[in-house]
């Protein structure tokens, strides 16, 4: 990279966010194809912990896990189906903020954009230090403190570039999971019925659902456990409605990534946690020892399981990382855009990245690294459990925008109208009373789960001052000026 400064241009200032301003009008360059947004829709499901965390789960309620995904999947489904409605109407990169925003006010845009950007620059710790562990596994020469280092470079440097940098990697990231999870159902399900030509699976069928101990072997309250467990690996279904102000057609692409988050979910989520618990007893060691996508793969006889798993949730991570460090830097931008940062993150390259705001948020993910490292159990534990329940907060804020931006819709641009929420209002309060029952019996559950609501509305609230505080400057300042 050259030391000489890149030159900027101020972006143009957005139209209201309620208004649907075209593709290009903030500055951003439309450089992510169609097939970019289907890859990044159909892969943004997948994460790393679908790999590394399926086998506590599974632990915890046993085959009934599958009722716990099925739960989280239909709240996913209900709140990528509002955000659809909306993104739909009108793609911007603030997505989800810009729409608070609009339809509940600027204290509540900035508090959900700023928590939402605080999440995917800790999350860039976490998953840059999960790869550096596989990566000095391989190549012990290089510390693990190096691995996270060159990742975190080589992915800026990549947004950096271009966005049509960002979607063709990942298009190659998502494609890879993508193929990982259809092959592993698909061959999973041949080993369950015992027609896997050379398979050391007995074909057990889906007995064992039921034969050790029960479909529900520690109890119908085991589900919600199962529940607190899994809700976390869903987050990243949003991604595409950014992203989508950056595409060709951005209200096809959102159009098509909502209406096809069931059968996304449906089956990488649920068909291969069904082939998991198919292929073996929830209670068999090797799912506790070695994980449960290696022990299923393991059962099946498909040699250097561990190796295959480790290169997935490689792709995994670096997928997580890449989009996360392009999730955060729009969401600054948009803050940039809208007021509620720094101007300098509004500014776009010539090529129409926003440069500053990508830097911006590669600094705080380097200092989060650094703190992983450093300070493993008490400042990065504090600011991942402050982390941690933000997935549940925007999902929150997003019921209550789309309950006043269908109206908004509805009255302004009703052409725009193409997605609609299912039996609005109603799934709509239903899947706000899901979500507040989560939050709830996280409190309830105790241990970890409370201490990662407490510290996450800790700051939630500290956010949600600084963001009305800042309001009603701006509203005091308005009225002194007329």
């Amino acid at each position: 990279m050259s030391a000489t400064p890149p030159t900027m241009t101020k972006a143009p200032t957005a139209g209201d966010p309620g208004q649907g301003p075209a593709s290009g009008q903030d500055g951003l360059k439309a450089g992510l194809k169609n097939r970019h947004l289907s890859m990044i829709a159909i892969g943004g499901v997948i994460g790393a912990g679908l790999f590394v965390g399926s086998s506590g789960g599974i632990a915890a309620a046993g085959p009934g896990i599958l009722l716990s995904y099925a739960l989280v999947g239909a709240m996913v489904v209900f709140v990528m189906r509002m955000l659809g409605e909306m993104a739909a109407a009108n793609p911007t990169s603030g997505s989800f903020s810009a729409y608070a925003d609009r339809a509940l006010g600027r204290w509540a845009g900035f508090s959900i954009g700023w928590l939402y950007w605080f999440f995917w620059v800790v999350v860039l710790a976490v998953e840059a230090t999960a790869g550096a562990k596989i990566l000095e596994g391989w190549i012990p020469a290089v510390p693990q403190w190096g691995w996270a280092l060159i990742v975190m470079v080589v992915l800026t440097a990549t947004n950096l570039a271009s966005v049509a940098s960002y979607g063709e990697f990942e298009f190659w990231f998502a494609g890879i999971k993508v193929v990982a999870i259809a092959g592993f159902v698909a061959i999973g399900l041949l080993a369950v019925f015992g027609v896997l030509p050379g398979s050391d699976n007995p074909g057990a069928g889906f007995d064992y659902l039921t034969s050790h101990g029960g479909f529900l072997p520690n109890g119908p309250g085991a589900i919600l456990t199962g529940v607190l467990m899994v809700v976390f690996s869903f987050m990243g279904s949003e991604i595409v409605t950014l992203a989508a102000g950056e595409s060709e057609d951005p209200q096809r692409a959102v159009t098509k990534a909502t209406n096809s988050v069931i059968w996304r979910i449906g089956v990488f989520y649920l068909g291969s946690i069904l082939v998991v618990v198919s292929l073996l007893p929830w209670d068999s060691k090797e799912i506790a020892d070695k994980g449960s996508y290696v022990a299923a793969l393991d059962s099946i006889g498909i040699p250097h399981a561990g190796q295959i798993m480790n290169v997935i949730v490689l792709t995994a991570v670096l997928s997580c990382l890449n989009s996360g460090l392009y999730t955060a830097s729009r969401m600054a931008f948009s803050l940039g855009q809208r007021g509620d940062a720094p101007k300098a993150f509004a500014r776009v390259s010539k090529t129409g990245v926003p440069r500053i705001a990508i830097l911006g948020s590669t600094v705080f993910g380097f200092l989060s690294v650094i703190f992983n490292y450093v300070w493993p159990d008490t400042v990065f534990k504090f600011l991942l459990n402050a982390s941690g329940a933000v997935a549940l907060f925007v999902w929150l804020v997003i019921c209550f925008t789309q309950l006043r931006m269908r109206r908004i819709i509805e009255r302004e641009t009703p052409e725009r109208h193409v997605v609609k929420m299912w039996l609005f209002p109603y799934l709509t309060w239903a899947t706000i009373a899901m979500i507040t029952f989560v939050l709830g019996y996280m409190v309830y559950a105790g241990g970890d789960n409370r201490q990662v609501v407490l510290a996450s509305v800790l700051v939630g609230a500290i956010v949600l001052v600084i963001g009305i505080v800042l309001d009603r400057r701006r509203k005091s300042e308005a009225a002194a000026t007329k």
